[in-house]
């Protein structure tokens, strides 16, 4: 796979938090392999992610590095999350290499991201703070009117409330007639069997996430 030149105009650098493989992830393309690349600073903390550490230092690495590094696990998919607002902003040259580089590239935001300066190339997933987050005055409203077919919109989901939350929302914006909409259970909070029940009796046109995935790099649990 060829890797993108670094010029002198692009910051040749990102503050990385973990690199990691998925088969499914946090995105509705379920089956595609997937690699995650988690700037440093995620807002989401402990719990809510289902995670005992938080989102903080993590390390400096070239694009070049980072481009490798996902290369190296044979797919062509790449999502890059966490680590908004400002580090998402300072990423832009890094998701335009990984697009250079011939990868499927996607971008995890929400907050004060303004998605409209994103590269036309990326698919940009929405990511709603539900209620039981403690996050959801930081979702930005105003870029739901720029999302297309090729972005989508996930919302994880803690409690009936948060769902209740998550379809109004749904019905309000006319999401599903925009984007693909995906619902995602925080594990040890919500069974998925009982969510997965709710989206069939209301008939909801949604799709649901279960998460398997491997840390390639990084401080995760269980590495």
């Amino acid at each position: 796979m060829k890797l993108p030149a670094v010029t002198a105009l692009t910051p040749p650098s990102v503050r990385v938090s973990e690199i990691f493989f998925s088969l499914q992830g946090e995105s509705s393309r379920v089956g595609l392999p997937t690699v995650f690349i988690r700037l440093t600073g995620c807002p989401l903390r402990c719990a809510w992610c289902d995670t005992e550490y938080a989102f903080t230092g993590g390390e400096t690495r070239t694009i070049a590095e980072v481009v490798a590094e996902a290369g190296r696990q044979g797919t062509r998919t790449v999502c890059v999350t966490g680590g908004e607002p400002l580090a998402q902003k300072n990423c832009l040259p890094l998701l335009a290499a990984l697009c250079d580089a011939g990868f499927d590239v996607s971008l995890e935001t929400s907050g004060a991201l303004d998605i409209g300066g994103v590269d036309a190339r990326v698919s940009r997933i929405m990511d709603l703070k539900a209620p039981g987050s403690g996050e959801a005055d930081k979702n930005r409203w105003d870029n739901l009117p720029l999302l297309t077919a090729h972005d989508e919109v996930k919302i994880v989901v803690a409690d009936r409330a948060d769902y209740e939350w998550a379809r109004g929302i749904i019905a309000e914006h006319r999401l599903a007639d925009r984007c693909p909409v995906l619902l995602s259970p925080v594990q040890g909070k919500l069974a998925p069997g009982e969510l997965a029940d709710w989206i069939l009796a209301d008939r909801l046109p949604v799709r649901f996430q279960l998460q398997l995935h491997k840390v390639l790099w990084g401080n995760m649990r269980g590495k």
